[in-house]
C-alpha cells in the first residue's frame, strides 16, 4: 500500500505535462485533461483512504529518492501519510475537482484559458507534494511551486496594472515565508545533524533529548515555523495580502485563497506540533497571534465594500481561531474547522458574482436599518476609532512598507553611484582577492578568518539591494543578482566541507539561467529599445516566447526546483555554523530580496498594460 503514495504526485504531474502539449485553441481537450487527471487523482485517493482505514490507520513513511549525498549531508525525498495528510488531501482533491468543473464553462473563450488550466494543475502538483511530504526538504519543493503558481494566477489578467502589482506584493510575502522555512531547516540540521523526518519529529523522547541542551535553538526553530505559517496563512502583520490576491479569476480565488493555499500555514503547525508542543511560551504566542488576528480581521471584514474582500478577511479570522485550536492541542477540532472553512469559503467565492448581480436591486429599493452590534456598547470615541482603523485595514500595508520594505529601498538608493562599469571594476578584483584568501586559508589569522564570510556575504547583500532599487538599467539589475550568488558562494567557501564540487552544483544553475535571462533582455532591447524598470511595459503581449524563456530564467535564478541551485541553497545553509547568526541573516536577506527583485524585473518588463497602449488603466483597487 505504501508504494502507491508516489502515484499521488505522478498523476497531477502527468496531467500538467499533457496540458502543456495541448494547443491553446483546444478548450475541450485542455479542460478534459485537467478534469480527468484531477478526477483520477481523487478516485485513487478515495480507494487508498478506504484501504488505509481498514489497515488500522497507521502512519506511513516512505523514503523514496536520495537526490544528493555527501559524507555529512543527504538530500532525499520523503513521503508521509497520516490523519493530517488524509484530511488535507481529501479536501484538496475534492475542491480542486469541483473548481475544475466550474472553470470549464466559467472561463470559456477567455484569452488565457490554456494558461489558467496549466497553472491550476501546476498548483495542484505543488499542493500534493506539500501535503504528503515527509521532511522539510520535500515540503519546500511543494512550497516553492505553490508560491510561483500563486504569482501566475493573481497576475492572470496580465495586461492590467492592479493584478500584476498585487501579484508581486503577494509573492514578496511568500518569499518571507520561504526564508522562514529555510532558516528552520538550517537550525534543524544543527540540532539533529541530519535532515529530520516528520516521523522522527513526532517522537517525543527523541525531540526532548535534543532540546534539553539546546533550548534556544528549539525556540528559534519554532518561531521560524510560526513566521512561515503566519505569512502563508495571512496572519498579522501579513494579513493585507489576501484580499489583494483576489484580483485573479474567481475560481483561482476560491481554490487558492479561500480554501487550500491559505490553510497551509495551519498544516505546517499541525505537522510540527510534536516539536513545539512542550514549549509553553511558543504556544501562548501562537494563541495570542491567532486571537488578535481574529479580532482585527473580523472588524475589517465588516466594513469592506467588496464581497471578495469580505470573504477574504472572514477567512483570515477563522484561520486565526484555528491557530488557537492548534496551539491548545485540539488537533481533531482544527482539522474539522479547516475542512468546514475551506468548503464554506470556496462556495461563497464561487457564487459571489451571482449574489452581487441578484442583490444589486435590493440595495437600492429595500433599505433596512443597521442592526445593533456589540460595538454600540463601547464609548463613542472608541467605537469610531475602531471603525476608522477597520476602514484603513489597521494600516497593515503601511506597516509593512514602513518597517520592512522602505529601509531596504533607502539603503539601495544610497548606491545610485553604482553603474555596470563600476560594479565590474569593483567586482572582479575584489572577488579575485576573495579567491586568493580561500585558497590560502591556512595563512589567514584566526580573528580575520571569522569575519571574512560575513564581509563577503554583506557585499552580496549590497549588490542585491542595488538591484532591488534600480529603476533604469534592467540589465545591470539582472547582472547584480548574478553577482550576489557568487558572493554568497565565496562567503560559504570559508566554512569547512563546502568544497569546489558543491560550489559548482550551486552556481551551475545560476550561470546558465543568468546568461539565458541576459540574452533575453538583450534581444528584447533590440526590438523595443526602452525596457527600463520605472513602469510596467507589458512586452509579453508582443513577445510571448521571450517572456516564457525569461520566466524560466527567473525561476532558475531564484532557486526554483528546476536547476541544481535548489539543492545548492539548502547546501549553503547546512554549511553555515550554529554560531554564525550574522552570516545566516545576511544570506537569508539576500535570498528574500533576490527573489523579489527577480520577479519584479519579470513583472515590470513583460507584464502590465502595454507601454504603447492608448487606453487608460485603473491604478487603484476598490
Amino acid at each position: 500500500m505504501i508504494s502507491l503514495i508516489p502515484l499521488f504526485i505522478f498523476i497531477p504531474l502527468l496531467g500538467f505535462i499533457i496540458s502543456l502539449l495541448i494547443p491553446g485553441k483546444k478548450e475541450n481537450l485542455l479542460s478534459m485533461a485537467a478534469f480527468v487527471s484531477v478526477g483520477a487523482h481523487f478516485i485513487l485517493f478515495i480507494i487508498f483512504l478506504f484501504y488505509w482505514f481498514l489497515n488500522g490507520r497507521v502512519a506511513l513513511n516512505l523514503k523514496e529518492i536520495v537526490i544528493y549525498q555527501t559524507s555529512n549531508y543527504e538530500f532525499y525525498l520523503d513521503f508521509y501519510f497520516d490523519k493530517i495528510t488524509a484530511v488535507y488531501l481529501f479536501v484538496g482533491s475534492f475542491l480542486t475537482f469541483l473548481v475544475t468543473i466550474y472553470s470549464r464553462a466559467y472561463l470559456h473563450r477567455e484569452k488565457g484559458y490554456k494558461r489558467f488550466f496549466n497553472t491550476i494543475l501546476f498548483f495542484y502538483l505543488g499542493y500534493t507534494i506539500t501535503i504528503i511530504s515527509g521532511n522539510f526538504e520535500t515540503l519546500f519543493i511543494g512550497w516553492e511551486i505553490l508560491g510561483i503558481s500563486s504569482f501566475l494566477l493573481i497576475a492572470f489578467y496580465r495586461d492590467r496594472y492592479l493584478p500584476v502589482k498585487n501579484a508581486v506584493k503577494v509573492f514578496s510575502i511568500y518569499r518571507i515565508s520561504d526564508i522562514g522555512l529555510i532558516l528552520a531547516m538550517w537550525a534543524t540540521h544543527h540540532l539533529w545533524h541530519e535532515n529530520i523526518t516528520f516521523l522522527k519529529l513526532s517522537n517525543y523522547e527523541l525531540a526532548h533529548e535534543h532540546l534539553q541542551n539546546h533550548t534556544w535553538i528549539g525556540i528559534f526553530i519554532s518561531l521560524m515555523i510560526l513566521l512561515t505559517a503566519a505569512a502563508k496563512s495571512a496572519q498579522l502583520p501579513f494579513s493585507s495580502w489576501l484580499p489583494r490576491a483576489m484580483e485573479g479569476p474567481t475560481p483561482s480565488s476560491a481554490i487558492f485563497y479561500g480554501s487550500l493555499s491559505v490553510h497551509l500555514g495551519v498544516f505546517l503547525l499541525l505537522r510540527t506540533f510534536p516539536f513545539w508542543e512542550y514549549q509553553l511560551s511558543v504556544r501562548i504566542f501562537i494563541s495570542l497571534l491567532g486571537l488578535f488576528t481574529a479580532i482585527v480581521a473580523s472588524g475589517i471584514a465588516r466594513v469592506q465594500s467588496s464581497v471578495k474582500s469580505q470573504i477574504a478577511y472572514a477567512s483570515i479570522a477563522q484561520i486565526g481561531l484555528i491557530f488557537i485550536e492548534v496551539a491548545a492541542g485540539f488537533e481533531n477540532l482544527a482539522l474539522f474547522h479547516f475542512a468546514g472553512n475551506a468548503f464554506l469559503r470556496t462556495y461563497q467565492l464561487l457564487v459571489s458574482p451571482s449574489v452581487v448581480s441578484y442583490l444589486i436591486r435590493e440595495q437600492f429599493y429595500n433599505f433596512s436599518p443597521r442592526a445593533h452590534t456589540i460595538e454600540d456598547s463601547f464609548p463613542k470615541r472608541l467605537e469610531y476609532s475602531f471603525y476608522i482603523l477597520c476602514l484603513k485595514e489597521f494600516n497593515l500595508d503601511s506597516f509593512m512598507y514602513r518597517f520592512f520594505w522602505n529601509p531596504f529601498k533607502r539603503a539601495g538608493k544610497r548606491l545610485d553611484f553604482l553603474t555596470v562599469k563600476r560594479a565590474f571594476i569593483f567586482f572582479v578584483p575584489a572577488y579575485l582577492v576573495g579567491l586568493v584568501f580561500v585558497f590560502n586559508e591556512a595563512y589567514i589569522p584566526e580573528n580575520l578568518h571569522e569575519y571574512l564570510p560575513v564581509f563577503f556575504a554583506l557585499i552580496g547583500l549590497v549588490m542585491v539591494l542595488k538591484s532591488f532599487t534600480e529603476r533604469k538599467n534592467v540589465q545591470m539589475s539582472w547582472l547584480l543578482l548574478i553577482m550576489n550568488h557568487f558572493w554568497i558562494a565565496l562567503a560559504i567557501s570559508f566554512n569547512e566541507h563546502f568544497n569546489y564540487s558543491q560550489n559548482v552544483l550551486y552556481l551551475s544553475g545560476i550561470v546558465v539561467c543568468g546568461m539565458l535571462g541576459y540574452l533575453c533582455l538583450r534581444r528584447l532591447k533590440i526590438f523595443e529599445t526602452n525596457i527600463d524598470l520605472d513602469q510596467f511595459h507589458g512586452h509579453s503581449h508582443k513577445h510571448p516566447k521571450i517572456a516564457f524563456v525569461f520566466l524560466l530564467s527567473c525561476l532558475g535564478l531564484t532557486g526554483f526546483p528546476i536547476t541544481p541551485t535548489f539543492l545548492g541553497e539548502d547546501l549553503i545553509f547546512s554549511h553555515i555554523h550554529e554560531n554564525q547568526s550574522m552570516l545566516a541573516l545576511f544570506v537569508s536577506l539576500s535570498f528574500i530580496i533576490d527573489g523579489i527583485s527577480v520577479i519584479r524585473i519579470y513583472a515590470r518588463v513583460f507584464l502590465g498594460p502595454h507601454v504603447k497602449s492608448v487606453y487608460d488603466m485603473a491604478y487603484r483597487s476598490s
